[in-house]
Order: C-alpha cells, then structure tokens, then sequence
C-alpha cells in the first residue's frame, strides 16, 4: 500500500493504491478498481475489498475531499469539482481505464465522474446508493437536501453518533467501523460535513446527468433503512437492471457481509467485455 497526495486549491487530497504481488503474469489481472467511499466516510470503508481485491488488482481508494485525511478542505466544492478531482488522480497514476465502485454518495459521485469523462470507466459498481438523475426526486425531496445542518444540530452528539452506526451497518465490525469513522469529526465538523454533501447532491440535480455508458451493478443491503432502498428498486425498473439484494446486510453493504459483496464484484468483473491494460 501506498500513501499520495493530490494538492488543491481548496486542500490536498489523500488516497492510496495497492498493486498485486509482482511474481507471475499468470492469475494476475493487470486492471483497476477505484474505490469511492459514501458521505462521511473514508478509505477504511473500503477495506474489506481492498484486501481482498489487491491480490489480483490493482486498486485505488481516496478519502475523499474534507473526510478522513484529506483535511482540511474548503466545502465549497461541487459534484463536478470531485469528477474533476478524481479525474486527476487518474491521470496522475497513469490510469486511462478503470471499473468505478461506489458506496452511497460514492455512486453518485461515480456517475457524476461517468457522465463528464465519458470512455474512462469500463464497469460501475453501486452499492447502496441511488441514480444521480433529477427524475426520481420530488420537489420536495431535493428542498429538504439543502436544509439538513439545523435538524443535525438539533440531536445530541452521542445520539448522532449511535443513530449513524446503526441507521448505516447491521453487524458489529460494520457499526464499529461506522462509530469510529464519525468519532474522528467534532460534532459541527461532521454536521457541516454532511449539511454540505446533501447540498451538493441537490445542486447536481438541478443539472443533467447522462446515464452510465458503461455496464452497472447495483448491489444493495436487503435491510437498507435509507431511502435509497427505494431508488434502487426504481433505477432498477427504469433502467432494466437487475439490484442484487444482499442478506443481513444494511446501507454499508460491503461491511456487513464482505463476502457475498465481494463475490458479486467478481463475478461482474469477470463478465466485462475487455480487460483494461496496465499503466505504463
């Protein structure tokens, strides 16, 4: 594993990639996979995967801009400017193509990037999260994403806290994982944090996204309490894709049951048209 940087404008971004063994050609697949963690968390929501993943792939996971290490960092930034971000990185590494996996806000940030650099993703996978298209939301809906910082505030820290963990992960290393990753923010840092993703969210819908050009999997947790449960079931149907409902498993999917998330991710990958090639 190792540690980088991208230097900003507005902070310096932290991610990390991890490369297979170099020891045979065979067995060894040469591409990458590009980890993007959902609102508030960082790359150790990913690491379940990497682990797992790394030993054939190569894989990259940020955390993103104003979480974990990449703070601190203005919040003045918009979905476009975290394509624009990533799409960096991308170049920095040398990566022309890649398969993009997406938590929650990490899927829509997947899809925001999908739609600006068209060509680059050869695969998205969507774990837990929701189409970035203005259609499945009311009106109603998307007033209610810029006006989140107040109703945050209003619930005592600790209650914050315990609500997260057990709204987002159903076993105890996925709440724990959870419990951690929001003890590392003070309660108005995580606030402002969340306040300002939401708004993002509601700006990007205000604009057009291009459905993915590239084959989807939706993976989602059958014990999802979050609302993109319910997007999910609707991208599906509009979009005659399949959601892959995953057993025991809450909004952090890939936390609660590791196993059966990873398999999915394989077998997708092993059914994608082309391998990408390696950097040079």
């Amino acid at each position: 594993m190792e540690k980088k940087y991208l230097t900003t404008d507005k902070g310096r971004i932290t991610y990390r990639t991890f490369c297979p063994p170099q020891t045979s050609a065979h067995g060894k697949h040469d591409g990458w996979l590009v980890f993007l963690p959902g609102l508030s968390a960082d790359h150790r929501l990913f690491e379940r995967q990497t682990e797992h993943f790394a030993q054939s792939w190569n894989c990259l996971v940020w955390d993103p801009p104003a979480h974990g290490e990449s703070r601190p960092f203005g919040l003045d930034f918009t979905m476009g400017n975290l394509a624009e971000y990533l799409h960096q990185i991308l170049k920095k590494e040398g990566i022309a193509r890649c398969v993009l996996i997406g938590q929650s806000f990490g899927g829509y940030v997947a899809q925001a990037f999908i739609s600006r650099y068209s060509g680059v993703a050869s695969g998205f996978v969507s774990i837990d999260s929701a189409p970035l298209v203005r259609q499945y939301y009311s009106k109603a809906e998307r007033w209610l994403l810029k006006h989140t910082y107040g109703f945050y505030m209003c619930f005592p820290w600790k209650l914050l806290i315990k609500s997260g963990a057990y709204s987002c992960a159903e076993t105890r290393y996925g709440r724990e994982l959870m419990r951690a990753t929001m003890q590392s923010y003070g309660k108005k840092e995580y606030c402002r944090l969340a306040a300002a993703g939401y708004r993002i969210l509601s700006e990007q819908l205000s604009g057009e996204t291009h459905a993915p050009d590239c084959p989807v999997l939706l993976i989602c947790g059958k014990k999802d309490r979050q609302i993109t449960n319910i997007y999910s079931r609707k991208w599906a149907a509009e979009a005659r894709l399949q959601v892959h409902w995953v057993e025991g498993a809450g909004h952090n999917a890939n936390t609660d049951r590791p196993d059966i998330v990873n398999d999915l991710i394989e077998t997708f990958l092993a059914a994608l048209p082309s391998h990408q090639s390696p950097p040079r």
